[in-house]
This record gives C-alpha cells, sequence and structure tokens, in this order.
C-alpha cells in the first residue's frame, strides 16, 4: 500500500514563472494603458478615426517601450549573474575556508550536524565549478539565467502588450459615436480584464475570483479616471 501511494503520488509545481510573468506584464498594462486612453479620448472627441489613430499609435510605441524594457531587464540579469560568478570564482581561489565556511553556514541553518557540514564542505572544495555552482544558488539565491532570456522577454512582453492593446479599442471599429464605442468597449474590456486576472491568479496559486475582480477594479478606475479628467479640462 505505501509503496503504491508513493508511486502514485505527484508534486505539481509550476514552472513557468518567467513567461507568465512578462504575459502578466505585457496583458495588464496592454488592457489597462489603451483603454485609459480611449476612454480619455472618448470624452474629449467626437470621432472614432481619432480614437483608433492614437490608440494604434499608442499600441506601438507601448509595446516597443515595454518590450526594450524587458530586454534590458533580460540582459541586465545575465550580465548581473556573469558578474558575481567570477567574483565567486575569484572568492574562492584567494579565500577558500571563508567560502568552505559559508557552505557550512547554509547546512547550518537547516539544522545539520557540524561533521556533515565538514564533510560536504571538504567535497564541495574538491571541485570547484560545483563549489561555485553551490554557492551561486543556496548563499547568493542566483539561478543561471537563459543566454536568450533578455529576447525571449521582449518579445512576449512586446507581444502581450499589442494583444491587450486591441481588446478596447476593437468596439471604435463597430460603433459609430465615442459613446457607444466606449460603452461596447468598456463591457469588453472588463470582461477581458476579469478572465486575465482570474486566470493568471489561478495559474500561480492565488484565490482566482479575487485575482480577477483586483484586475478589473484597477482598469476601471485607471478609464474612469482619465474619461472624467478629459471631460474636465475639455468643458
Amino acid at each position: 500500500m505505501d509503496t503504491h501511494l508513493h508511486h502514485s503520488h505527484e508534486e505539481k509545481h509550476f514552472t513557468g514563472s518567467e513567461i507568465v510573468r512578462d504575459v502578466v506584464i505585457g496583458m495588464s498594462d496592454g488592457l489597462t494603458v489603451p483603454f485609459a486612453l480611449a476612454a480619455g479620448l472618448s470624452g474629449a472627441v467626437n470621432s472614432n478615426g481619432i480614437i483608433i489613430t492614437a490608440g494604434i499609435a499608442e499600441i506601438i510605441a507601448g509595446s516597443i517601450a515595454m518590450g526594450l524594457g524587458g530586454y534590458l531587464a533580460g540582459k541586465t540579469e545575465v550580465e548581473h549573474y556573469d558578474a558575481e560568478l567570477k567574483r565567486e570564482y575569484y572568492e574562492v581561489d584567494v579565500f577558500p575556508e571563508k567560502e568552505k565556511q559559508e557552505v557550512r553556514d547554509v547546512f547550518e541553518e537547516f539544522g545539520i550536524s557540524k561533521i556533515i557540514q565538514d564533510e560536504v564542505a571538504d567535497d564541495l572544495a574538491k571541485d570547484k565549478n560545483r563549489w561555485v555552482n553551490f554557492m551561486m544558488k543556496f548563499e547568493l539565491g542566483l539561478e543561471k539565467p537563459s543566454l536568450n532570456r533578455a529576447r525571449q522577454s521582449a518579445l512576449t512582453i512586446g507581444v502581450s502588450y499589442v494583444v491587450g492593446g486591441l481588446v478596447p479599442l476593437l468596439a471604435y471599429f463597430f460603433s459609430d459615436t465615442p459613446e457607444s464605442g466606449l460603452i461596447y468597449s468598456s463591457a469588453i474590456t472588463l470582461i477581458c480584464l476579469f478572465i486575465f486576472g482570474y486566470l493568471k491568479s489561478k495559474l500561480i496559486g492565488q484565490h482566482a475570483f479575487k485575482g480577477g475582480l483586483r484586475i478589473t477594479a484597477i482598469g476601471a478606475m485607471a478609464a474612469a479616471a482619465a474619461f472624467f479628467v478629459a471631460k474636465l479640462f475639455g468643458s
């Protein structure tokens, strides 16, 4: 019975955190910013064409800016890891005893006995690469980033922003006035925001319904603020 339970048990851990993070960054801003822009313009202009043109321009500019931001963040992550890696190699060469003590400190936090601490530290010290990799992961908490991380992040964020940004604009293509466009755009975008927030929260193990409401509320407040500010200054 115990053997059966052991083999039937499966631990499910979410492993796509980097991709999901990039999609969340791009999609949430893509849904919210163009939605707020369209809502603001709806309170200030009388032409759907102006709203569509301004919205598309914002989506293009926003996707490029967000994508470049993701690219630079990914490059910084790789550069930071490489710098710390060089530093660790230097330290194990110049201060080996100090680095071995840091290995012992890591295991001491888990309540491992002094004898085991010494054995592990001495064993790791026999292989410089394993030693450095251990220090990078358990002392500094750094995982080696993918060399393609920056480009993947830029592409994911940029595409997600475009997809999200087109949602609030769709209604203006099929409506006659900014007022009617805003009504339909609000309904479509708020539904999409809720679905997006619900799925995102469910995927990462948070309360799905609350997550959906939170994202929806943020988008609604941003759009409402833009609309009323435009109305105020327009009048």
